[in-house]
């Protein structure tokens, strides 16, 4: 008998197996997509270290998002929204409706 050789992965693969790389649920980077929290709906936009080409401030942490640092954009889904969007650390977008009150939530 021969010894088997392992089965490589195809990073191609969309049947949900081992090695795809495009998982049902991840998001893809320039695509809107339409997030439910408990403050409301909220379009939210993930951008590359590549599409980050200059510096921003994140509002739930008050620090700068510097060009090359992946991050995401995020906007109320209600008409006029656009307006209001902002440039967020991926984990302070997360955690912001931990945030105490007194402190905005975009």
């Amino acid at each position: 008998m021969s010894p088997r050789k392992a089965r490589r992965a195809d990073p191609f693969d969309r049947g949900g197996n081992r090695g795809s790389s495009r998982p049902v649920g991840q998001f893809v980077p320039g695509v809107d997509q339409v997030e439910e929290w408990p403050d409301g709906d909220w379009h939210v936009r993930r951008v590359t270290g590549a599409g980050a080409d200059k510096v921003y401030r994140c509002p739930g942490c008050d620090q700068e998002i510097r060009p090359g640092l992946p991050h995401l954009v995020s906007w109320p889904a209600w008409s006029g929204g656009e307006n209001e969007r902002r440039h967020w650390h991926t984990a302070c977008w997360r955690n912001r409706v931990k945030r105490g009150p007194g402190r905005s939530r975009y």
